[in-house]
């Protein structure tokens, strides 16, 4: 506490050398400050009806008071209102409003009780008892403090008056607000419910979350509290440090220290400053000021926070923000104070008026500028700068204050109910203005209007430090940027949190966001995480360069197969094509086409249509080639093996009886495929989870079992063509396909029983590729082994394809044999 008041001291040492400098300055500063310790910031009147008319000069006197501008201006605006009223024949007829003032009409709280005590003393009033008439004409006009309020109107009412009418024109209590206690005692102005909301609304609007209280420690205080946190929490602003400010002096002054602390160690930029004028808590703001401390304040009306009441040596460098109710213009109001004497008042002695409501010693330089603080130039100067007619907000509540009386008396008086004020003008708007330098009106706050657009600031007049445009933070934690989400800390406010990047596949476009959002199927989150990206649809296609190479493969061997079929045909008589059954050899050139077709229909885009045929196709094409394949080799073991007297072998190898053979196996097949479409059919399947960026559409096989069933067939009909062909190799004749046929089933085989650990290995088209690949290998396996060297023989070598050449072959086989 020591120190807090040496490094006071110490801080004041530059006053005394401004008094030695420029005394005329100094001396302006001084004289408001003598006059602010003996004289208070609001004043009493009594207002009263007679029937007589008042004219305008009765109020002229009003001018000569000594007594502070401030109050100098709630008298004129009290005159102007009444004055308007005197002046309208439609409202109190044959009546005129009256008041009386002097100094005595503002002196401090204690001194209006003492003289109401002396009075009663003196005996110049009596309890309950007064001779003259207007008493049940009148009203008290009255900012007082809320307990000296109570006292006078206990007195008025228990006293003077059983009804005796109080209205006050001071800030708003709600201990006041009890219409049961105090049935003639009304407030003009409202509760601070709004205030809380359009100072939270006002904060945000500079992206502060992070701002300091303090408060008077008294009910009004406590209530504002509750009004600001309910509101704060709503949009997640955060008190750093909550100061309630005592009322007693004596305990404040212990705690002082404390408080200091606790303003100079926080993180935040902002303090609200709420509480009476006349308290504890105007001697902390002052001393708060006069050490330095570099806040930015936010405060009411009733907290002049113009130049004129700050040490120009103790500039704040971020300057104060006042909040009051918004008033209409008044017009009237400058051409009545103007001529309110015979002699009309120029605008320079309106100027001289203002005077207090300008600093002349803002700074030194500015000092020296206005030495002489009466000269022509000062006081342009200062109309410029300065002058300003408008209502103040307690002008405004004096002005709605008389008409609201004047209104109930003509009621009263008159017994009529027409012309009545809707309301007494209580609006919860607020302008809000900036006390740095200058005090000028930046904006204005609306609870009526859509959140969002409850408050219009002027950002472009805010200076903020030395002249700066770049706003203050406020802020507990940096913004947790897109990408990332907040995390609380333990034991911390809410606007305290640390900041941790999105999970995966999860993003953040906005700051500040308590959790990440799940990006939807079909999109994965991007590198920053800020925003979802489309994943890349993956099939097996005709554009890119591995669909279109197997789709040219397909193409050319199919090409390649009907050539060959075309060959075959052509030269149907030869004994190579006859000795082989022509019919069967053409059945298996088919359907080694469609064997070779078939992949077309694994690339592009999988439906439902293509998924069924890609499986039913495939296992009823080859189920066609390999039971044609196990025809010819029946054929041909029974061919060599049966004699004359078996005269049923050999109808069945002249009637063509091998033809059912194909048509049984691939029935079979049928029947499978029916079964495996019945109970769970192919269809599409879109894995948006195995491969990062990627939706990948394949063909579901539905029914594994059937699939496999499937391949379980086609492999048991390879392998039976493949038991027969290989027992028949040795045996006699010149066209003899045992061989080939072996090799063929063998190749095939092969590769189908590489395909399963091959195919279970990949996914998406990839896998896709392996399955056209294994149908390709394999058809063009069985073509090659069985064709080729046909082909050759009948176009290369036809001296091999006689009847001649036959009978060598078949005599040469049977000496062998």
């Amino acid at each position: 506490m020591f120190t807090l008041i040496f490094l006071f001291l110490l801080l004041n040492i530059p006053l005394l050398v401004a008094d030695f400098i420029h005394p005329r300055c100094f001396w302006k500063m001084k004289r408001n400050e003598n006059k602010d310790r003996n004289q208070g910031t609001g004043c009493t009147f009594v207002i009263h009806a007679v029937q007589q008319p008042v004219e305008k000069e009765y109020f002229s006197h009003i001018l000569n008071i000594q007594t502070q501008t401030e109050n100098r201006k709630y008298a004129l605006a009290l005159a102007f209102s009444i004055n308007e009223i005197n002046r309208n024949p439609d409202l109190l007829p044959n009546m005129s409003l009256i008041f009386k003032f002097s100094a005595h009409n503002c002196v401090w709280e204690s001194e209006i009780m003492n003289l109401m005590l002396l009075s009663l003393q003196n005996y110049d009033i009596f309890p309950n008892y007064l001779c003259k008439e207007y008493t049940k004409c009148a009203m008290a006009l009255t900012n007082l403090n809320w307990a000296t309020t109570v006292t006078l109107y206990t007195i008025l009412n228990n006293i003077i008056s059983e009804q005796f009418l109080q209205i006050t024109y001071g800030p708003f209590h709600p201990v006041l607000s009890d219409h049961e206690k105090f049935p003639y005692l009304h407030q003009m102005a409202s509760d601070h419910t709004s205030l809380a909301l359009a100072l939270v609304s006002f904060i945000i609007h500079f992206g502060w979350n992070w701002v300091g209280l303090v408060i008077s420690d008294s009910d009004q205080g406590i209530q504002f509290l509750s009004y600001l946190r309910r509101e704060m929490e709503k949009y997640t602003v955060c008190f750093a440090f909550v100061n309630m400010i005592p009322v007693n002096m004596n305990l404040y002054m212990s705690r002082a220290e404390v408080y200091y602390n606790q303003i100079m160690t926080s993180s935040t930029n902002v303090v609200i400053i709420y509480g009476d004028t006349d308290s504890t808590l105007a001697v902390s703001f002052r001393m708060w000021e006069s050490l330095g401390i570099q806040r930015l304040w936010i405060t009411t009306s009733q907290w002049d926070v113009s130049p004129r009441m700050k040490d120009f040596t103790f500039g704040n460098k971020y300057g104060t923000f006042d909040f009051q109710q918004h008033n209409s213009e008044i017009s009237g109001f400058k051409n009545f104070v103007q001529t309110l004497n015979s002699v009309k008042y120029p605008d320079d002695y309106l100027v001289e008026l203002e005077w207090m409501h300008f600093n002349c010693e803002v700074s030194a330089s500015k000092c020296k500028t206005l030495k002489n603080c009466s000269s022509n130039h000062s006081l342009e100067w200062l109309m410029v700068h300065t002058f300003d007619m408008a209502f103040i907000e307690k002008s405004y509540y004096i002005y709605n204050a008389v008409y609201a009386f004047a209104h109930a008396l003509h009621q009263f008086t008159f017994q009529k109910f027409d012309n009545l004020p809707k309301d007494n003008g209580k609006e919860h708007n607020y302008s809000c203005k900036k006390g740095l330098g200058l005090r000028v009106k930046i904006g204005m706050f609306s609870p009526y209007l859509p959140n969002g657009q409850q408050v219009h600031l002027s950002e472009v007049i805010i200076k903020w430090t030395k002249g700066s445009t770049q706003v203050p933070t406020s802020v507990c934690s940096a913004d947790c940027g897109p990408g990332s989400r907040k995390f609380g800390m333990d034991g911390m406010a809410a606007c305290c949190f640390h900041c941790k990047p999105c999970p995966e596949n999860e993003i953040s476009n906005e700051t500040n966001v308590d959790n990440c959002a799940q990006c939807p199927e079909d999109q994965y989150a991007n590198t920053e995480q800020n925003h979802c990206i489309h994943k890349a649809v993956v099939f097996l296609n005709y554009e890119e360069p591995l669909g279109m190479a197997l789709s040219l493969f397909s193409l050319c061997f199919s090409a390649f197969t009907t050539v060959i079929l075309g060959v075959i045909v052509k030269h149907h008589n030869t004994p190579i094509v006859k000795a082989n059954n022509r019919t069967l050899t053409y059945i298996l050139l088919i359907s080694l086409i469609f064997c070779f077709l078939c992949p077309l229909l694994f690339i592009g885009h999988p439906n439902s249509v293509t998924c069924i045929l890609q499986q039913i196709t495939f296992g009823v094409v080859f189920t066609v080639a390999l039971s044609t394949v196990l025809a010819k080799t029946i054929v041909v073991v029974l061919a060599f093996k049966i004699t004359a007297s078996q005269r049923m072998m050999k109808y069945f190898l002249v009637s063509g009886a091998s033809n059912y053979i194909i048509l049984i196996c691939t029935l079979i097949q049928v029947i499978v495929c029916a079964v495996w479409l019945g109970a769970s059919p192919p269809s599409v399947d879109i894995d948006a989870q195995s491969e990062h960026g990627h939706i990948i559409i394949v063909c579901h096989k539905g029914s594994v079992n059937a699939f496999y069933s499937i391949l379980g067939y086609l492999a048991l009909l390879s392998f039976g063509s493949f038991t027969l062909a290989f027992l028949s190799r040795n045996l006699p004749g010149a066209f003899n396909e045992a061989k080939s046929i072996t090799f063929s089933m063998l190749v095939f085989c092969s590769v189908w029983v590489t395909f399963i650990p091959v195919y279970h290995s990949t996914k998406g088209k990839v896998m896709v590729a392996v399955e056209i690949f294994s149908t390709l290998a394999s058809s063009a396996g069985m073509l090659g082994c069985i064709f080729v060297s046909k082909c050759y023989t009948i176009l290369f070598r036809p001296d091999r394809n006689s009847v001649e050449m036959t009978r060598v072959k078949s005599s040469f086989h049977a000496r062998v044999s």
